[in-house]
């Protein structure tokens, strides 16, 4: 039995949370550019539950901007189990929720007219957007291309389109929430409109339409979607669940979705009443920062170590008890008192405690390898600031840091998967191995900031990559815990 509206009927809602009947008459009130996991199993979801419990009573409208047929969508109605899985406040989550967030998904390839169609309609509010980072980019193209070829350009035809089909109401206007992972996203997204409006020499009133009444918002979000899993834990599902869907997906418990707007940008988004995951506030800034530094941050820090270890995913390397140990001293003793924002302790505490628990998750396979991706470039981004103001509230060296550059040198004397790579590989032939860590370290043209202005830190790094050199990390993080 495939999932679809007419086999809802046959679904036991012993296993699974199943939707209404009655939302399916709902009416049309987001547009969402991009039909991937994480609008699916994020904002999607937070809708659906929403609808669930009469809060927003909309459905959504998807555009599929990438070539190929809706198939997989239109064939089950597209209704999708959402199966949550992880550790929340230490006790284990297993949920399955049909969504019904989605009423139909149309292809801006095949239909561009029906999506000009949605700009008309009176009850739409909210378009989301998620096109990867490349999505927001300025491309210099005419809009009354049927479709026009970049996200922006597309999204100013819909914008242009509802503006004439109202006589540039104000009622007409609408909330733009960006959610790629950018920083100043909607921001970024807004600018490129408006410079495609010159470009296409649309009229002053529209533009100030735009301005006046369309809210273009920041946004950012925070949940692990892994997607589909494997294919022996599908069957497993499907057999649990008694039916088949094609578009199953896996998420972890933990959800956030911050949004930067106002009251007039929250009154339009009463999705957020059904959830505390969803936020909407003037400055999302300290939401971004706990996340960049505390998750990532200690990602980071950690991969080096790990990887060198011979530990495969996130969720094993917390059942190793010395790295476990690293990464919990790490986060809150260095990282959260130090995060460069003003932050309560409490609160960057709390938050790490949530990060320990989705860390550990054992049903997230997240490798390492993969976190050591572009390793330098994520070091300098998103340690350098901690780095900084720790040594300005302590003016003394902190030691998990220290470690974790330690080994993050170690690690890149054989990696490929870094921009930086040749310049690693430049080093270790034109130093000695005794050189190599503090040359590297001392390099403020590689790093943007000079070093050695922090006292005893290059001496500090140096030590237990010489450490690691000697003895191995397991060695070397055995010690370390002792220090």
């Amino acid at each position: 039995m495939i999932l679809s509206k007419e086999n809802l009927k046959n679904v036991g809602t012993s296993k699974v949370i199943v939707p209404e009947v009655s939302v399916f008459n709902l009416p049309e009130k987001v547009l969402q550019f991009g039909t991937g996991v994480l609008l699916r199993g994020l904002p999607d979801y937070f809708i659906d539950k929403a609808n669930r419990k009469g809060y927003f009573n909309g459905r959504v409208v998807v555009v599929k901007s990438t070539p190929g047929a809706t198939t997989e969508f239109d064939t089950q109605d597209n209704l999708y189990t959402l199966c949550i899985r992880g550790i929340e406040h230490g006790e284990i989550v297993e949920e399955n929720v049909i969504s019904s967030a989605i009423s139909r998904v149309i292809s801006a390839e095949q239909d561009w007219g029906a999506i000009l169609e949605v700009a008309r309609n009176p009850e739409l509010q909210v378009i989301v957007s998620n096109t990867t980072e490349v999505g927001i980019v300025l491309v210099r193209e005419s809009i009354a291309e049927h479709p026009p070829v970049s996200f922006p350009a597309k999204l100013l035809a819909v914008l242009l389109e509802r503006y004439k089909a109202f006589n540039g109401s104000a009622e007409a206007g609408v909330v733009v929430i960006a959610t790629e992972l950018i920083p100043d996203n909607g921001k970024k997204l807004e600018a490129i409109v408006m410079e495609l409006a010159d470009h296409n020499q649309l009229e002053q009133s529209f533009k100030d339409w735009l301005a006046g009444e369309v809210s273009f918002c920041n946004s950012l979000v925070d949940r692990i979607v892994p997607g589909k899993p494997d294919q022996k834990t599908l069957e497993g599902l499907e057999s649990e669940l008694g039916y088949q869907d094609h578009l199953l997906s896996m998420v972890e418990p933990y959800r956030l979705w911050a949004i930067e707007g106002d009251e007039k940008v929250a009154s339009k988004l009463q999705f957020r009443l059904a959830d505390e995951g969803v936020i909407v506030a003037k400055d999302i800034e300290r939401f971004r920062e706990l996340k960049v530094r505390l998750l990532n941050g200690t990602h980071t820090l950690s991969c080096g170590i790990a990887v060198l270890a011979g530990i495969d995913t996130v969720k094993n390397g917390m059942k190793e008890e010395l790295l476990k140990n690293y990464i919990t001293e790490l986060m809150q003793n260095e990282i959260a008192p130090a995060i460069p924002y003003k932050i309560a302790l409490e609160e960057s505490l709390a938050f790490s405690r949530v990060v320990l628990d989705r860390f550990a998750n054992p049903y997230i396979e997240h490798l390492w390898k993969s976190i050591t991706l572009q390793y330098s470039m994520k070091l300098k981004i998103r340690i350098l600031p901690v780095l900084a103001n720790y040594y300005t509230l302590n003016a003394q060296v902190p030691p998990h840091i220290a470690f974790g550059f330690a080994a993050f040198l170690q690690y890149m004397k054989s990696a490929g998967n870094d921009d930086q790579a040749a310049y690693f590989t430049n080093q270790l032939e034109s130093l000695s191995e005794k050189a190599y860590a503090e040359g590297v370290l001392r390099d403020t043209a590689f790093w943007g900031t000079d070093l050695s202005q922090l006292p005893g830190f290059i001496a500090a790094v140096g030590n237990y990559y010489d450490l690691i050199t000697e003895n191995g990390i397991q060695v070397a993080l055995s010690a370390f815990k002792n220090l």
